[in-house]
């Protein structure tokens, strides 16, 4: 199973992420667990700078951007 994750504070950007995430899945059928991260501290481990970041199994892929539905799509079946 994959795992993504989305990190950002709460803010729109971060929860269309989501959003679009959980909509991937669903699309694609693929098994994944979307966890939304937007504890401070748990980012800070990460070294992220900006958000929203887009993690596909512990790698950050997409970083300062809104995630498309289609690009996550895409990210999944790599």
């Amino acid at each position: 199973m994959k795992q993504i994750k989305v990190l950002g504070p709460g803010c729109a950007k971060c929860k269309t992420t989501y959003n679009n995430a959980v909509e991937a899945v669903k699309q694609s059928g693929i098994d994944a667990e979307v966890v939304k991260i937007e504890d401070i501290e748990e980012m800070l481990k990460y070294n992220v700078l900006t958000t929203p970041v887009l993690m596909v199994d512990e790698v950050a892929l997409i970083k300062g951007r809104i995630a498309t539905v289609d690009e996550i799509k895409q990210l999944l079946t790599k």
